[in-house]
């Protein structure tokens, strides 16, 4: 098991060395992302009673503003939030000690991202896999996911969710 976790986590590094050696593209990051796949050793990162669905990216000079879309107990809720810092190397800072990191993309299929957050004295770690479309999981991209996520243990994989379609269709 320590061989799996070490390589694990050396594929993770690998990643993100390969990330940040190439800068990130932040024009191509922008748009429509559809949560699709979300692994995290800590069960309390994947008992949330609001399921995040999608993810609209907006870039404007030297802000992200990230939308949101959550599904609540059947209702379709949103947050706004825009980064405090955000540097090509594909960080991303924001208020309320939360932090995404792209660890990899091909900008027009699939992202895998590390969403950190520090609450109640601990620091949560998820990685989270994304789609551009509404429907499906571009398999190469979930493979990679999977490749990265094999010792994590705990996943969740997304329904199709009215709320993604809603902020996809900018109607909420």
């Amino acid at each position: 098991m320590e061989a799996g976790l070490l390589s694990a986590v050396l594929g993770i590094i690998l990643l993100q060395v390969e990330m940040t050696a190439q800068d990130l593209d932040l024009q191509k990051i922008a748009g429509f992302w559809r949560e699709v796949g979300v692994a995290s050793s800590q069960n309390l990162a994947l008992q949330t009673p609001k399921r995040l669905e999608a993810l609209f990216l907006t870039l404007s000079g030297e802000e992200l503003t990230v939308k949101a879309a959550y599904n609540s107990s059947g209702s379709c809720e949103t947050e706004q939030i825009v980064s405090s810092e955000v540097n090509v190397s594909g960080r991303f800072v924001f208020p309320g000690h939360r932090e995404i990191q792209v660890i990899d993309t091909d900008y027009e299929q699939f992202a895998i991202l590390r969403v950190s957050l520090h609450w109640r004295d601990k620091e949560f770690h998820v990685l989270k896999y994304f789609t551009r479309s509404l429907e499906g999981e571009y398999e190469p991209g979930f493979w990679k996911f999977r490749e990265l996520t094999a010792d994590t243990g705990l996943y969740l994989v997304a329904r199709h969710g009215r709320c993604a379609k809603l902020l996809k269709e900018e109607l909420i």
